[in-house]
């Protein structure tokens, strides 16, 4: 069995415009963009990443919007909702703010004795908050979101399958228990993770596959401390049949993916360097960041990228 994954390490999506995307990250949802870059396969698009003060892994939101893409199709083999920690006693608040500001599919409820409060994304994207008691990871409050209220980073994410066998198995040798299984959901733990420790797991047999597009999951992706273990749970998922790409570098973490039984692709990413690497703490998020390979492409990408602002 894997013992090297910690819990989630960051989640990342499909959007159709980036002004949106990052106003509804950052004014509404009060977090903070940690970096400003763009997708290596696709330079003339953005990569946003919104987080933390530092985005430690377990906080971290990410996106490709891509301009005018259709919107995806709900369904299984994908991460249908993903889930962020709130303070207890929260909810009232977001459901008052949430609503205010006119966002779709508000609906309180109760998942494993923890009150939660669904909503969608500017995309038709599945969120969700949960109220956790005692979550000691520190919020960012410069956001305009106060300490007793601010997100604490992920909770959970759900995924939708056709088929849950061999994703639970999977996910048992990742690291995961099964905490609990209740009304047709199975919750898994990882015991002794990084806060962003649960993934809830719910069979839809007669649901048709997801179609992607914008308020789409593209991957998720857990979190190892370094690349040394990183390396370890990759020959551990090949010797177990997994096909795995290499070690990519992102320049923020290192990567490998790999395609589970039930659709979702995982991604399995170092909590080294951070996003530190190339900006000040103070300024994370504010600069336009290249990757070295697109460099020589600033002038064009800063005409041609919307700005985010304004």
């Amino acid at each position: 069995m894997i013992s090297q994954i910690k819990g989630l390490h960051h989640v990342t999506s499909m959007a159709d415009d980036a002004r949106t995307n990052n106003r509804f990250f950052t004014d509404l949802l009060g977090l903070r963009r940690v970096k400003k870059t763009v997708n290596f396969d696709a330079p003339d698009v953005y990569h946003l990443y919104y987080g933390d003060e530092t985005g430690m892994p377990g906080t971290v939101m990410t996106y490709f919007p891509f301009p005018k893409m259709a919107r995806g199709r709900p369904g299984t083999g994908e991460v249908g909702t993903t889930v962020f920690s709130v303070p207890k006693g929260s909810l009232g608040f977001w459901s008052d703010r949430l609503s205010k500001q006119g966002v779709d599919g508000l609906k309180q409820d109760e998942r494993f004795g923890q009150k939660r409060l669904d909503f969608a994304g500017p995309d038709g994207d599945g969120f969700a908050l949960v109220e956790v008691e005692n979550d000691q990871r520190a919020p960012w409050t410069q956001g305009g979101i106060d300490v007793d209220h601010a997100i604490r980073g992920f909770h959970s994410v759900d995924m939708r399958l056709r088929d849950e066998g061999a994703t639970v198995e999977l996910l048992k040798y990742m690291g995961y228990e099964v905490a609990e299984d209740r009304d047709g959901v199975k919750r898994m733990i990882m015991p002794g993770g990084n806060g962003a420790d649960f993934i809830d797991v719910e069979p839809m047999p007669n649901i048709s596959r997801a179609l992607p597009g914008a308020g789409s999951v593209h991957h998720v992706a857990f979190a190892v401390e370094n690349r040394e273990k990183q390396l370890e749970v990759r020959k551990a998922l090949m010797e177990t049949g997994y096909q795995v790409t290499p070690v990519i570098d992102r320049d923020y973490f290192w990567a490998i993916y790999f395609r589970t039984p039930g659709g979702v692709l995982f991604e399995v990413a170092t909590n080294e360097p951070g996003f530190d690497r190339d900006e000040d703490t103070a300024h994370l998020g504010e600069a336009l960041m290249l990757p070295k390979q697109h460099q020589h492409l600033r002038p064009l990408l800063e005409q041609h990228l919307e700005p985010l602002e304004g």
